[in-house]
């Protein structure tokens, strides 16, 4: 079954948000990075998050994510009250259940590509080998490098493969390719796609590169706080194929 087919069938969302609002106070004005947003999130798609600076994207990916509580609205995931649950809670359900991925890669220094998947798999309570994982993202031969020592992309595959390594069932990334070339971010995008379909995690890309909305199965598209449009790609492209 396709990802689409999966997704038009699935009974429950992953994800449910309801009335999402996000009033962010700096002195004496009020910013509302979030206006009432509503989203489902299904098992197994991919799904990109278009919009500009300022749309809203990354402050809707870090309520979904746990690292950030919403003004007003409710979010669960599954069985879990994300807006009711107190720190200790949201920090396990950010430890069982998500990888992130962000612009820059946040790996540590002194430690080898192999040493800083390892971290993540110490921690979780079903991951794969931290070997196997950076296979997935392809670099089983860098896994004694120190991060000065690989290419920006390969960082980020270090840090895609450190995300996936618990197994999560939701891989949030916020910009993934904004710091790398446009040949190198390709290839960080087709590494998304095969943890996607090989792993079936659920996956959003938040990005403001209209290109990349290609690859997707769901295009959700925001502007100043609100989802402005949601479609259905009829095609979804490979990484290869995008150009930009």
């Amino acid at each position: 079954m396709s990802n689409a087919a999966a997704i038009a069938t699935s009974p429950e969302p992953v994800f449910r948000a309801r009335g999402l609002t996000r009033v962010y106070r700096m002195g004496d004005v009020e910013v509302h990075a979030l206006r009432g947003v509503d989203l489902d999130l299904f098992e197994g798609e991919l799904v990109v998050l278009l919009g500009p600076s300022g749309s809203g994207k990354s402050t809707l990916l870090n309520i979904l994510g746990g690292l950030d509580a919403p003004t007003a609205g409710n979010v669960r995931f599954r069985d879990h009250d994300l807006v009711a649950a107190g720190e200790r809670e949201l920090t396990r359900f950010r430890r069982e259940h998500v990888g992130f991925v962000f612009q820059f890669y946040n790996l540590i220094p002194s430690l080898t590509a192999l040493e800083n998947v390892e971290i993540v798999t110490e921690i979780a309570e079903n991951p794969m080998r931290a070997g196997d994982a950076l296979a997935l993202v392809g670099l089983q031969e860098r896994a004694d490098h120190f991060p000065a020592q690989l290419s920006g992309g390969e960082q980020q595959r270090v840090a895609i493969a450190r995300a996936v390594a618990k197994r999560p069932d939701v891989l949030l990334c916020d910009e993934p390719t904004g710091a790398l070339d446009y040949e190198t971010g390709k290839l960080v995008l087709k590494v998304l796609q095969d943890v996607n379909r090989e792993l079936g995690t659920t996956t959003a890309v938040i990005t403001h590169n209209a290109a990349i909305a290609g690859m997707a199965d769901r295009v959700i598209r925001m502007g100043s706080g609100a989802i402005v449009d949601i479609r259905m790609n009829a095609r979804k492209v490979s990484p290869e194929e995008l150009a930009w």
